[in-house]
Parts: structure tokens; C-alpha cells; sequence
């Protein structure tokens, strides 16, 4: 019997894995153990969509909820005469389903369909480029493509909604909703082929007045920002409180009315 240059034959005449090799294989399963605690660690804090918001919504008999293994999809009943779709990327950890009832009266008194993904891990970093091959299915689905596309998304969503058109080619996209959310660089500064609408709340206590404010120098000139009061971080979606936030001085039903509001002013133009 001959051995190979990484097996150690003993006295017995059988191989034996060297020690590097065995250190080695150690080391992987502590690294895929930590992996997979973490992640486990990761899940376990998932927010979860609150009961009353979502059945008010699926209860609608204007509106459609679909839901695929990669997205959920609001459009209204009679959705054939939709014009505009927004592709609306999760803020982190929160589900899909817990931004519905922010969305229903844009696509119930708008006609808009809204399309929200099913993030890996609930996180839009680890899929920025969601919203193409959203589109692309959309599309082949309704075997064509016509009509104004817009991506979005709240807070980590809506910086990788930006990220994600920084990299389209111009005239590709036809706007940008940003909730509680900004850019991380100025790559759409110059766009002038993009409509941009950002809402933020005065009490939002992750995406602060002074970020957005900041953020208007990365965004095209004509951009729309709406400032609401009183309305905090978690109030753009429909999950319970989010640590680090402040205290909201509006009721969550108004603070939903109010961002619909101010996106369906820019968006349901389209």
C-alpha cells in the first residue's frame, strides 16, 4: 500500500491524518459553529409583525396580498390598471409583512403595486441587487415591462436601494423612496433621471434630523424631503418598538397615514 505526501503511515501499515490536518478541520468546525450561533443569535431578535396592522390589510377587499418564497407583493384589486411599481427593500430584521399597512392607502387610493422582498437573513446588504431580478420576474410574468419602477426602502433597506441604483445605468429606474433612511455617498447626486422622495420622522432616534439633513448633498436637487413630527424610527413599518429609538408623540395610525401621505404626493405621480 502506498501512501499520499499528506498521510502518516503508522507502524500498522494505516494511514493517519498528520495533526496540522486535523487542527485544521477544528478550527472549520468552531468557525461554522460560531457562524451558526451567531446567525441563530441573529434570528432569535427578529422583530415580528404586529397582528392588528396586518389583518386590517389582508381583511381589505381593495387590496391583493401575495406571497412567494422571495417576495410579498400589495397591489389593488383591480391591479391590471397599475402603472407604477415600487420594489421597497426591509429595514434590518424586519419582516416584509410589517410594512403593508404603510403602504395600503398608497396602493389603494394610488393604484401603485409595492413589492417587498424577502431579504437573507432579513438583511437588504446581503442582496442589494434584489429589485432587478424582482423586475425582471415581474415582468415576465406579466409578459411585458411598461410603466414607472421606483426601489426603496426603510432605514439599511432604503441605503441599499440608493447603493443599489448608484450602480443602474441612468433611465433605467424612475425613482427613489427613501424612509427614515439616506445614501452613503453622493454616487446620485448628479442624477437627473430619478425622482427621490425622502420621509423621515422629528423623533426617529437611528435615522436622526441631522443624517437626513445631511443627506440632501448626496441626493439630486430637486429631491423631496418630507420632515413629519412627532414620528419615530419604527413607526415606517408595523413591529412593536426598535431599540435606540425615541419615544413617538403621534399614535402609530397617524404616523402610517402621514407617510403615506407624503410618499403618495411624490410616487403617485407616476
Amino acid at each position: 500500500m502506498t501512501a499520499d505526501a499528506s498521510t502518516v503511515v503508522d507502524g500498522s501499515g494505516r494511514g493517519r491524518m498528520p495533526r496540522w490536518r486535523k487542527v485544521l478541520l477544528v478550527i472549520a468546525a468552531l468557525l461554522v459553529g460560531f457562524t451558526l450561533a451567531i446567525a441563530a443569535t441573529w434570528v432569535g431578535r427578529f422583530p415580528s409583525v404586529e397582528p392588528g396592522p396586518l389583518e386590517a390589510v389582508l381583511d381589505d377587499p381593495t387590496l391583493e396580498v401575495t406571497t412567494t418564497d422571495d417576495r410579498v407583493t400589495l397591489a389593488p384589486v383591480d391591479g391590471d390598471t397599475t402603472t407604477t411599481t415600487v420594489v421597497f427593500y426591509p429595514g434590518a430584521g424586519v419582516p416584509p409583512q410589517a410594512y403593508l399597512a404603510t403602504w395600503a392607502p398608497v396602493v389603494r387610493e394610488d393604484g401603485v403595486t409595492v413589492v417587498i422582498p424577502t431579504m437573507p437573513l432579513r438583511l437588504a446588504v446581503l442582496d442589494a441587487n434584489a429589485a432587478a431580478g424582482i423586475r425582471e420576474a415581474v415582468a415576465d410574468e406579466a409578459s411585458e415591462d411598461d410603466g414607472t419602477w421606483w426601489v426603496g426602502g426603510h432605514s439599511l433597506g432604503g441605503a441599499m436601494a440608493a447603493s443599489f441604483l448608484a450602480d443602474e445605468p441612468e433611465g433605467t429606474w424612475d425613482g427613489l423612496v427613501l424612509w427614515g433612511a439616506y445614501p452613503s455617498g453622493d454616487a446620485l447626486a448628479d442624477r437627473d433621471d430619478l425622482a427621490v422622495v425622502s420621509v423621515s420622522g422629528t423623533r426617529d432616534g437611528l435615522t436622526t434630523a441631522e443624517d437626513v439633513e445631511a443627506s440632501r448633498a448626496n441626493l439630486p436637487d430637486d429631491a423631496v424631503f418630507a420632515v413629519l413630527d412627532g414620528v419615530n424610527h419604527a413607526q415606517f413599518g408595523a413591529y412593536g418598538d426598535q431599540s435606540g429609538d425615541l419615544e413617538a408623540t403621534v399614535d402609530d395610525h397617524a404616523a402610517r397615514r402621514e407617510i403615506a401621505t407624503a410618499t403618495a404626493e411624490v410616487v403617485g405621480l407616476g
